[in-house]
């Protein structure tokens, strides 16, 4: 029916999550109705995407080693906001409410398609230690996974010498660094904070509206 390079790209796009074989061919016939100018940059962009790469530091997409975030001095070096995928940055970046940096985990506990061992924790745990984080916001999608997720790591941060932030508040006093209770912990003082409630059960962080999800950030509750 189809020309075979046309049929081609249907394929192509009907393979794409969320993209059926019908609007599949909407999407190759709007192509072919562009201008070649059009076509030809849409070609060059789409060709780029195989030397892109994930940021050595917070796995976020990159088109070097380190992401623009990672690499952009002014904000918080202190602070991690733990996000399950790439797109969940993007959503946060838009609200304008948050600027220290990100931890991309690459999914969440619970999903088919990842196990335990997937997940970067380790990684996310060299990083609190080697740069003296100070709180860390768990930002995942309010999931069954999601919530999962966040008991979990909640757990393993504290497991891991992540001492929450609350407990040097209620006792009055700093903890002693020197104290042989305290050697080998990573993060004393460190505050875990989640979202607040506020975005919709079962729903995606993706596509949640800008002033909901910059409410969910500015309240955000610390976990003891």
């Amino acid at each position: 029916m189809y020309p075979k390079s046309f049929q081609k790209l249907i394929d192509h796009f009907a393979s794409l999550p969320s993209v059926g074989p019908k609007m599949a061919e909407r999407l190759v016939l709007y192509l072919f109705k562009q201008d070649k100018d059009k076509i030809k940059s849409f070609a060059e962009n789409l060709e780029k995407i195989k030397d892109l790469k994930n940021c050595h530091k917070c796995y976020n997409i990159a088109e070097g080693d380190i992401c623009e975030i990672c690499k952009n001095s002014k904000r918080d070096q202190k602070m991690i906001c733990v996000v399950e995928e790439p797109l969940d940055i993007i959503s946060i970046e838009r609200t304008n409410a948050y600027n220290g940096l990100y931890h991309v985990l690459g999914g969440t506990i619970g999903s088919p398609i990842n196990k335990e061992t997937d997940l970067r924790i380790p990684e996310l745990l060299k990083r609190i230690k080697n740069e003296k984080i100070k709180e860390i916001i768990l930002a995942f999608n309010p999931t069954t996974e999601g919530d999962t997720t966040s008991l979990y790591l909640r757990r393993k941060l504290q497991s891991s010498g992540v001492h929450p932030h609350t407990n040097s508040k209620k006792s009055g006093n700093k903890p002693d660094l020197d104290d042989d209770t305290t050697k080998g912990e990573i993060g004393v003082g460190v505050k875990i904070t989640k979202l607040a409630k506020g975005l919709s059960t079962g729903g995606d962080i993706e596509y949640a509206d800008e002033a909901t999800l910059s409410a969910a950030l500015t309240n955000r509750k610390e976990l003891v």
